[in-house]
């Protein structure tokens, strides 16, 4: 161990590390892992051991798109809200999407704005992506310098008038910006033409919605993104794949050496198409809940590696934007809090373990924002950590989500996976739905 004072030890049968998961003793000075022991190690004098027996320790997992809403639509949300949700359900580092607030994360004033209501209320490590509009190439720099992570752009209507969308010429100018500062653009790849010429038929059905929103219009959208990309030699993202069609598309291009990187959701990769009952808008979300098959394909995709991700994209509304209409519904899937479980269940059923949960789910995250203290649980990282009962299983109560409106998908479902605690640096967060106040900071890009 280091010289720094061990004031920590947390052991578990079950800690899963780079290598594996296996038993073990993991020391804990000053917010910072020390060392992964022996699971029988001595416990240094004058250090508090926590003994989770066999439930599983975890790296805290690390959320990359989320949609806090605060300020300007704190009624959908805020940081108190969902960082609380985040906690419980071990999240320990999330990163505020720069639409939904108002102002919009846009400029470095309206950056700051939001910094300054985040302080006061985040119960985790708080980070901000910066956000590429039409008319905003200019501030994409000094945005950069003050910290954002990277920066997100729609190729469609995003849903709110103040984050308007890119066009092919606008997504050159402004990824041609991003990569000669060597940053990160993320994207709502969805093609404004395919979906334009989809048929739009208004009411309760799903299958006319699903219809609305063909997978042409992702395959597309991430054809043209990858051209840009291998272009500019810029590095980017695509959120929220739920087109297995995709696959093939970005499975070239990172063999050719495109810099491309996905993300995929916990309700692509657990909800279907097939089990959406009509009127049912809080399975809403844009790109759509797809078929089953679908669904088998991009786990597919995750277990070999084209798909590198998965976070919640947790999009919060007030319940009366739910209404039965799925053409004029809200579309967002609140999961802060049941993402894990969701994820677990589901991927245990396929016969993957929590080492690919959390490479998925923790690892892979904090690589692509650049967290290098966080993701891990190896000496050196912050010691963020979630605390899981993998063989317990609950049924989702909407009532018991700490999210502000209590709107889920997943109501009613069991699921296996209880966070029995969350741990923030060293200092127990959440504990069996009890939080303590808030400790989390605001982090930068890292420079």
């Amino acid at each position: 161990m280091s010289g720094l004072d061990v004031n920590l030890v947390l052991r578990s049968t079950r800690v899963v590390t780079p290598e594996g998961t296996r038993p073990a003793a993991v020391a804990v000075a000053g917010g910072t892992i020390d060392a992964v022991l022996p699971y029988d190690a001595d416990v240094p004098e004058g250090a508090r051991p926590e003994d989770f027996g066999d439930d599983v320790l975890l790296p805290g997992l690390v959320d990359t798109h989320v949609h806090v809403n605060d300020p300007g639509r704190t009624e959908w949300e805020g940081f108190w809200t969902a960082t609380r949700a985040a906690a419980a359900g071990g999240i320990t580092t999330l990163l505020d999407m720069p639409l939904n607030s108002l102002p919009p994360t846009t400029t470095v004033d309206h950056l700051r704005t939001k910094q300054r209501v985040a302080a006061p209320k985040a119960h985790v490590d708080t980070g901000f992506w910066g956000g590429a509009i039409p008319s905003n190439v200019k501030d994409l720099r000094p945005l950069y310098e003050a910290g954002v992570f990277g920066f997100k752009c729609f190729l469609s209507p995003s849903g709110v008038e103040e984050f308007p969308e890119l066009d092919q010429e606008q997504l050159a100018r402004s990824m041609a910006e991003i990569a000669g500062f060597g940053g990160l653009l993320i994207v709502h790849a969805e093609d404004p033409h395919h979906l334009a010429d989809a048929p739009q038929r208004p009411g309760p059905a799903y299958a006319d919605f699903l219809a609305s929103r063909p997978r042409d219009a992702e395959n597309t959208a991430i054809e043209g993104l990858i051209a840009h990309a291998k272009r500019l030699n810029a590095r980017v993202h695509v959120l929220h794949l739920s087109s297995s069609d995709a696959l093939p598309l970005i499975a070239a291009a990172k063999r050719e050496g495109v810099r491309v990187t996905v993300e995929s959701c916990p309700h692509f990769l657990t909800l279907t198409a097939e089990e959406v009952p009509d009127g049912a808008t809080e399975f809403k979300c844009c790109p759509p809940i797809r078929e089953a098959a679908n669904q088998d394909a991009l786990w597919a995709g995750l277990a070999d590696g084209t798909i590198d991700c998965i976070v919640s994209d947790h999009s919060p509304c007030t319940t009366d934007l739910k209404t039965p209409d799925f053409a004029s519904a809200w579309g967002g899937i609140s999961s802060l809090q049941l993402g894990l479980p969701a994820i677990w269940t589901e991927a245990r059923r396929r016969g993957h373990s929590l080492d690919d949960v959390a490479r998925w789910m923790s690892a892979a995250p904090a690589e692509l924002a650049g967290l290098t203290r966080k993701g891990a649980i190896e000496a050196g990282r912050d010691a963020d950590f979630a605390v899981l009962a993998p063989e317990a299983t609950f049924t989702v109560d909407p009532a018991e989500l700490f999210h502000r409106n209590q709107v889920t998908a997943y109501a009613g479902k069991t699921l296996h996976g209880v966070v029995r605690s969350s741990w923030l640096r060293g200092v127990r967060i959440a504990s069996d739905g009890v939080l303590a106040e808030p400790t989390g900071r605001l982090l930068e890009r890292d420079r």
